[in-house]
């Protein structure tokens, strides 16, 4: 989505300019920009997310009506298997339908300065000028698992502003990226020939999270062996009668091939979630890791309200004199707690 100026460059007095939105901290101004589409209201929205303003829990209860609606595709693999390219694909196929499409890329950020390049939005220039598709890059900022700690705000934000579809591009670091699969409605894992995924096959860890297997650059020599042996590793998994069994696609997304096949899949995978009421089953988990994590940041706030008192600084002189253990002193801190909100 682009910056758009109204007919006659002008800018009707009662709205207030493209400058004026993205400093604006009017919440329902925001939401109902965005759900019209502006999109440095769905940035502005987005950055108050990112940055953990005060105003985030205006934020979350001014989209709750419009959330839920949106199908989470997420999309994760090791660096180099075309995820960029995948998803610039896919973004291409599912506008030809004619979904309103997000994206939030996450890039690595440095653990010194915590800074990101924030390519990917750069590989997808295709769709910049595209009034139904919103790119945003985030920045990992240290965050495990291959997400940022914003992303599912960030989705909530993309679902509140109308987007049919938001696809969730992991940072590509390895086999712990499985955080995107308790976040996305259908997880997409891309492999390529060549680059050691046959081994990771027969391993624990980001194959066994996926929905749908892309086996990206399929013409290159070895595709049919990753092929055969993601197959031999699904064929040895345990599924009851009418458990998902993961589909195997291939593609070479920078010729465009193979993105039609992985659309099918994705809405394949789609009806058997609604069939077998395991779409709701997973966004209520995923609303209950949303609620924890909210609930744990608050706790670590007044946590650390305590480690600027002494009252944590008494526990840990007794805990390392071996006056008290270190689950007593915890249960002690936790009442403190407790006496500090009833306050």
């Amino acid at each position: 989505m682009t910056e758009r100026t109204p007919p006659g460059g002008a800018t009707p007095a009662d709205q207030p300019s493209g400058a004026g939105v993205r400093r604006s901290r009017d919440v329902p101004l925001l939401v109902r920009r965005a759900r019209e589409g502006d999109p440095r209201a769905m940035a502005r929205l987005i950055t108050l997310v990112e940055s953990g303003d005060e105003l985030l829990p205006q934020v979350a209860a001014a989209l709750a009506p419009y959330t839920g609606r949106a199908q989470v595709v997420g999309l994760t693999g090791s660096p180099g298997v075309g995820k960029s390219t995948t998803t610039n694909e896919l973004v291409r196929a599912l506008r030809a339908r004619g979904h309103r499409v997000g994206v939030l890329a996450v890039d690595p950020s440095s653990p010194f300065t915590g800074g990101a390049i924030l390519g990917d939005r750069v590989r997808m220039q295709d769709h910049a000028t595209d009034p139904g598709v919103y790119i945003r890059s985030m920045s990992s900022r240290g965050h495990l698992g291959g997400l940022a700690a914003a992303t599912p705000q960030a989705v909530r934000v993309l679902e509140g502003a109308g987007c049919d579809v938001v696809l969730v591009e992991t940072v590509g670091v390895g086999q712990a990226e499985v955080e995107v699969a308790s976040l996305a409605d259908t997880t997409l894992v891309l492999l390529a020939p060549g680059m050691g995924d046959a081994i990771q096959a027969v391993k624990a860890g980001i194959l066994e999270i996926a929905d749908v297997f892309v086996v990206n650059k399929a013409d290159r020599d070895g595709a049919d062996a990753t092929v055969r042996d993601i197959q031999g590793m699904i064929a040895l998994g345990e599924r009851g009668p009418g458990q998902w069994r993961p589909q195997v696609v291939r593609a070479v997304a920078a010729r465009g091939e193979g993105i039609d096949d992985i659309a099918a899949a994705i809405d394949k995978h789609r009806a058997w979630l609604v069939e077998h009421d395991e779409l709701r089953r997973r966004r209520e988990v995923r609303a209950a890791a949303e609620v924890e994590a909210i609930a744990l940041g608050v706790l670590r706030e007044r946590m650390g309200s305590l480690r600027d008192g002494t009252g944590l600084a008494a526990l840990a002189a007794r805990v390392a004199a071996g006056e008290a253990d270190p689950y007593g002193a915890a249960g002690e801190l936790l009442d403190q707690l407790d006496r500090t909100r009833s306050r």
